[in-house]
């Protein structure tokens, strides 16, 4: 029995060698070289081919390379019968806390505008913002958003939480989705760490940008299917907002006749916000391998009717 390795824009040769080096005795193949695709009972996917595991007709289960798992969810060629997971590792949540944390310092401190003078050659203080006016809300409050958001209140500023359910957070004001109205009025800059299912698609839409404090951020590290791009274009364009962070889209990679493209206060990043490191993740892959070969139940599953 095998495992397959499968993505389309990251080399995935450190994660097999990371692997073997932990059990040696592994089968492990890269997509898209592939021996045998009968003794694939394994795979790990990260921005796969559509519809490529058609013809694997061992495979047990597949685990996402990430935290998200919406890839897996939507391709029709794995099967029902087929287990899904993902992983969890502490490094992501720290990476994510260490970007929100760098572009909201960034909003606060003006660096964004400041950096578009620096090309024109302008010269002049702007009002920096002190952490009492920035008013951080984060949607999504799951493993990684809680960690995030704890991060940021340790970092002296005032957050809220947003989740379908109440958290009992020290020093975070939590809110449930029955009180979106009063998270977003309590919020300036938006942090999306949202799950991608039929209820959060286009959530960031142009009714909630209405509904933010002024001046007002997005900051999207949860998936493109989040955001409706075209409300966000006209958002800033009518100064609703104030600018936007994005680092996932609905196409990636990001199209170069895209709209977000060129845009001083849209900041574009490559999907790079928490990026999974071999070492923080072998152990999980391997024993999930495992796992899946003795029909046991796999650590953090992927629920197909919850959508994560």
């Amino acid at each position: 029995m095998s495992i397959l390795l499968i993505s389309q824009s990251r080399d995935m040769a450190p994660y097999k060698e990371a692997m073997l080096k932990t059990d040696p005795n592994l089968d492990i193949e890269i997509w898209p070289t592939i021996k045998n695709k009968e003794r694939i009972t394994f795979a790990v996917a990260w921005n796969h081919p559509g519809n490529v595991f058609g013809g694997y007709p061992n495979l047990k289960a597949v685990s996402s390379l990430g935290a998200g798992a919406d890839h897996l969810l939507s391709d029709a060629s794995i099967g029902t019968d087929v287990a899904l997971c993902r992983v969890v590792a502490p490094s992501l949540a720290s990476q994510m806390a260490d970007y929100c944390l760098t572009w909201m310092y960034n909003i606060m401190r003006k660096t964004i505008p400041y950096y578009e003078q620096q090309k024109t050659g302008g010269w002049k203080m702007l009002p920096a913002r002190s952490k009492d006016e920035m008013k951080i809300g984060v949607m999504g409050m799951g493993e990684i958003g809680r960690y995030v958001a704890e991060k940021i209140r340790d970092a002296g500023f005032q957050v809220n939480g947003w989740s379908r359910s109440r958290k009992e957070i020290p020093g975070i004001t939590s809110y449930t989705q029955d009180e979106t109205g009063e998270f977003l009025a309590a919020t300036n800059t938006l942090i999306c760490l949202l799950p991608h299912t039929a209820e959060t698609e286009n959530i960031l839409d142009l009714e909630l940008f209405k509904k933010l404090q002024k001046p007002g951020w997005i900051i999207n590290v949860g998936r493109g299917a989040h955001l409706e791009e075209d409300d966000l274009i006209y958002a800033l364009d009518m100064n609703i907002l104030e600018g936007a962070v994005l680092d996932v889209f609905k196409e990636e990679p990001l199209p170069e006749s895209h709209l977000f493209r060129g845009r001083r206060n849209i900041i574009i990043t490559p999907h790079i916000a928490a990026v999974t490191q071999p070492e923080d993740v072998t152990d999980q892959l391997i024993d999930n391998y495992k796992r899946s070969l003795s029909g046991m139940e796999l650590l953090n599953p992927v629920s197909r009717e919850n959508g994560y």
